[in-house]
């Protein structure tokens, strides 16, 4: 595949003036490359950040408001809903208006959100919060990944992975700490986080645009699920284990408070947070000592990690009764599982989005943020439902860490059946032949 530092693409910084559908070109800040990569990598920290900050509260709302288990997952779920929609209205409408204004609105949306949080009396203001919230998020990730690879591909798809795990470690730890030894705990987490999105707005106004503006950003608004061919095998292998992984990420956040009050008899807001903490600082950790591993290793690491950690987590879970060795195999399977969760999630993006164009980048990185948030919300509320009606929070539990297994294990699958033929096709091909490799052979050598 060509690169676009040789190549002057469509959207590209370097593509001629005047090309059909240009309006402007992409306009120069006072930030530096290094710079504008850093505020971008911090927005997107910040985002994941305030979409865990809530998880170490929801005791506190249940205490408050006397909801159910299962009006906590649909809180936590019409978020990654309300993200999902934004993903499919919204991902690619910076390739077409510029990563600028895009992430403005994005954040001032953010801000508008922590006022909603400040001033919540209710479930429904918690939802409505959620849902502004989510609308933001999904504005804002495409343009900031796809941001992050116009300036620098190498790092951008580095940052890509490693962001979100510390914005989802720090948002549940820093939030956990706030709320249990800071006044006003309800309010004051939401504050710092609006103060930061202001700050981070200010910041990208002084940036420089990475793209060209062209026609057709009402068109792009159009949902739909168009893949670039060269995409389509990648996809087909990264997706089940993109799924799994935030399923995982789901259960930690909707459901891990409950599970670490059972094993530990404490209401410290503090071990509410703990589980999502670890299992996402595992998975940056994950991100940045496999960041020059071959991509298809990665995946088989991450899917093996994956699967390990959370029967870890099931056995330990399964044991009851709180003592010393299932809290702390508890805490050892989320460090396994979030380590996968880092390999699975890394490997993914590194396997399908060198197969795509610049100009195809948002929209195809949307695309995999429309599989991680499905994989998000919709088992977490399910997962509440069974616990209210059905067999509890550890049949629940047990079942819901066995559906992400077998998800690995069909992702396993497919990376296998894919490296076969990727074997075929070399030993078919005449090596004297000058032929651009095929998607499946590309993945198989990456």
């Amino acid at each position: 595949m060509r690169s676009a530092a040789s190549t002057p693409q469509p959207d590209s910084p370097g593509a001629p003036a005047g090309r059909p559908g240009a309006h402007a070109a992409p306009r120069r800040g006072r930030l530096g490359p290094v710079a504008s990569i850093a505020v971008l990598a911090s927005i997107l920290v910040s985002l994941l950040a305030a979409s865990s900050a809530p998880t170490p509260l929801y005791a506190i709302y249940q205490q408050r408001w006397g909801f159910s288990p299962v009006t906590v997952t649909v809180v936590f779920g019409v978020y990654a809903v309300a993200v999902l929609l934004s993903l499919l209205v919204f991902g690619k409408i910076s390739d077409h208006v510029g990563r600028r204004p895009v992430l403005v609105t994005a954040l001032l949306g953010q801000a508008l959100a922590m006022i909603v949080f400040v001033k919540a009396g209710g479930v429904d203001a918690l939802l409505a919060a959620r849902v502004l919230q989510g609308i933001s998020t999904g504005a804002a990730v495409g343009a900031l990944g796809a941001g992050m690879l116009d300036i620098d591909a190498r790092r951008g798809g580095f940052l890509n992975s490693l962001a979100p795990t510390i914005g989802t470690a720090g948002g549940a730890l820093v939030s956990g700490l706030v709320v249990q030894y800071l006044p006003s705990p309800t309010r004051l987490v939401y504050l710092l986080l609006l103060g930061v999105f202001v700050l981070q707005a200010l910041a990208v106004l002084v940036m420089g645009e990475t793209v060209s503006r062209k026609r057709g950003a009402l068109a792009s608004m159009a949902p739909e699920f168009k893949l670039p061919r060269s995409a389509r095998a990648a996809v087909a292998i990264a997706a089940p284990v993109m799924f799994a992984v935030w399923a995982l990420t789901g259960l930690y956040a909707a459901l891990g408070p409950a599970i670490v009050r059972t094993l530990v008899h404490s209401s410290s807001v503090v071990w509410g947070g703990l589980p999502l903490f670890v299992l996402a600082s595992s998975a940056g950790l994950a991100v940045v000592v496999l960041r020059g591993t071959a991509t298809r290793k990665v995946m088989f690491i991450g899917i093996g990690a994956l699967a390990v950690g959370v029967l870890i987590t099931l056995v330990s879970v399964a044991s009851g009764g709180g003592g010393t060795l299932s809290v702390t195999g508890f805490f050892i399977g989320a460090a396994v599982s979030g380590f996968g969760f880092g390999g699975g999630f890394q490997g993914g993006i590194r396997l399908v989005v060198p197969l795509v164009e610049p100009h195809e980048r948002a929209g195809v990185l949307s695309l995999l943020y429309v599989i991680c948030y499905v994989g998000l919300g919709v088992p977490a509320v399910i997962g509440g439902l069974l616990v209210v009606h059905g067999g509890g929070l550890v049949a629940t539990t047990r079942e819901y860490g066995g559906a992400v297994v077998l998800l690995a294990l069909v992702a396993l699958t497919g990376l296998l059946v894919s490296g076969r033929r990727a074997e075929r096709v070399a030993v078919l091909r005449p090596a004297d032949l000058a032929v651009t490799p095929a998607p499946s052979t590309e993945m198989a050598e990456r």
